[in-house]
């Protein structure tokens, strides 16, 4: 669905002869361009990073970034508020460093920094916060609050809010974006598709659609991700009374939703349908058309997919590759699933971490643990890091065969290379050492994740306190309690995250 999504927002963005966006617009933001060394910078972003996570007070921070020296870019405000949201870091010490920043002579702030710290804010549910930055934002740089903002923010909102919070959160923008336009209800519906339901967005659209004149780009992200073809058909048909002709990313949403619901053959008649008005074929087309015939237990088929669109011009990608592997995959055929792999090698295309993970999966079920180990270190001479999916599926299989060095192993290339979520890979790690009674790999992988900002859950802490205990190891037990103390003390939220959730939502949307 969001590739769908992504597609239309592209072909939008290139006609209006703005900037184009990442392909996962609507799941992430993009990434910040970096013009520096990438040592230097890495070095900076690293310094900043472990400054706000051992700072004790924002006044401690404000000494620390003033006594580093450290020259406040674009460039690198983008990269440090990434890797925070990465890290999941403390919020509003991440607060304190972008307002420290934005008080600095000459510097503003981009809008990939504004919309990374409404994520994170938004994300630990910080909602006073979050609307506190767009209101001192709105009075100095309006401009930085854009569509892609109301995106960002409404999408942490409807996360732990009712659809009727939501729009009344969307209708808050009213008074802080510049252009309150059918950009920003666009940004609303596909809210609405991500975080609810289609059901939810297609009543918001009827219940708005008069206050805003919906385009091409409002029903491709209605047509998106409909699991009812009938649903999807409906919208397809109010578009053309409305006078607005589908594209091909209007047809794609029809021939993936016959797709996902096994209906191949009337996927095909639009594939059909779409040659005889002459829109081309694309790789999303192709690519959903995969996905379908994978489905109904076709992965020769697919495989065939795959060749016959070079015939017609169209090249395949990383993800018409991985469609193709996963049908392997579901069909327990990893043979051609490697074979594959190692095609799309020789076209000069790079394996990712959802090629990767793929594979993991099957391995994971299959109990396969020395294929998986073999694909990590395949990954690791690639110079492909893993995502946490894959992270979990490995150090699982460690666990479930009590292989402790290649546990500690992952743990170490993570450390080392910052993939992967150290909290979730921690808790199973943790139980694997200490049932094994490894107390001193315990409270070495304790300090390093402690080094690099992020608090070991409480499970794993009391894991590692019962076994010091017994070994009479008060002294490194007294080290840890202190350092689990110190998550505690820095730069305080004004409750804690428990209480927050306690809330009611509707104390952060009124107003």
């Amino acid at each position: 669905m969001y590739r769908l999504l992504a597609q239309s927002l592209r072909l939008q963005s290139l006609l209006s002869s703005s900037t184009p966006l990442s392909r996962r617009y609507f799941s992430s933001i993009p990434q910040p361009q970096s013009h520096l060394s990438p040592s230097s910078q890495h070095d900076d972003v690293e310094r900043i990073f472990r400054m706000m996570t051992t700072s004790s007070d924002p006044l401690s921070l404000k000494q620390c970034l003033r006594a580093s020296q450290i020259p406040f870019t674009n460039d690198l405000v983008d990269r440090v508020l990434k890797r925070v949201r990465f890290s999941h870091s403390n919020p509003l010490s991440a607060l304190e460093f972008y307002r420290i920043t934005s008080r600095t002579k000459g510097f503003v702030h981009s809008p990939y920094s504004l919309d990374t710290m409404l994520y994170v804010l938004g994300r630990t549910r910080k909602f006073e916060e979050m609307w506190g930055l767009l209101l001192e934002t709105k009075k100095k740089y309006p401009s930085l609050i854009t569509p892609r903002t109301v995106q960002v923010v409404l999408a942490r909102v409807a996360k732990v809010c009712s659809v009727k919070q939501t729009v009344q959160s969307f209708k808050r923008f009213k008074r802080l974006v510049v252009e309150f336009d059918v950009s920003c209800y666009n940004a609303l519906l596909r809210t609405l598709c991500q975080e609810k339901s289609m059901s939810d967005a297609r009543n918001v659209h009827h219940s708005l659609k008069h206050e805003f004149r919906p385009n091409l780009q409002t029903f491709n992200i209605l047509l998106s991700g409909w699991k009812s073809p009938e649903e999807a058909e409906a919208f397809f048909g109010e578009m053309r009374d409305m006078g607005v002709e589908p594209d091909v990313v209007s047809y794609n949403c029809l021939v993936d939703v016959y797709c996902k619901g096994r209906e191949v053959e009337k996927a095909y008649k639009v594939i059909n349908k779409m040659r005889d008005d002459g829109i081309d074929l694309d790789v999303i087309t192709y690519t959903s058309l995969i996905g379908g015939l994978g489905l109904v237990g076709q992965p020769d088929k697919a495989r065939e997919v795959l060749k016959e669109m070079t015939e017609y011009g169209c090249y395949p990608d990383v993800a018409a590759f991985n469609a193709t592997i996963r049908n392997f995959c579901i069909a327990k055929r990893l043979g051609d699933a490697y074979n594959l792999m190692e095609e799309m090698e020789e076209k000069g295309l790079s394996p990712n971490a959802t090629t990767y993970n793929v594979i993991f999966r099957s391995l994971y079920w299959a109990n396969n643990l020395k294929s998986s180990w073999s694909l990590y270190l395949r990954m690791k001479a690639r110079g492909c890091l893993p995502n946490t999916q894959s992270c979990m599926y490995l150090i699982r299989l460690l666990r479930r065969q009590e292989k402790v060095d290649m546990a500690l192993e992952l743990w170490n290339d993570m450390i080392d290379k910052g993939f992967g979520s150290y909290i979730l890979i921690s808790d199973v790690l943790f139980d694997l050492l200490c049932v094994l009674g490894k107390l001193e790999e315990a409270e070495r992988c304790f300090l390093q994740m402690v080094d690099k900002g992020q608090k070991p859950s409480h499970v794993s802490f009391r894991r590692i306190k019962v076994l010091m205990e017994l070994a009479n190891k008060h002294e490194a037990l007294a080290n840890l309690s202190e350092k689990m103390s110190a998550f505690g003390s820095r730069i305080q939220m004004n409750k804690t995250y428990e209480d927050e959730l306690e809330r009611p939502i509707s104390d952060f949307i009124s107003g």
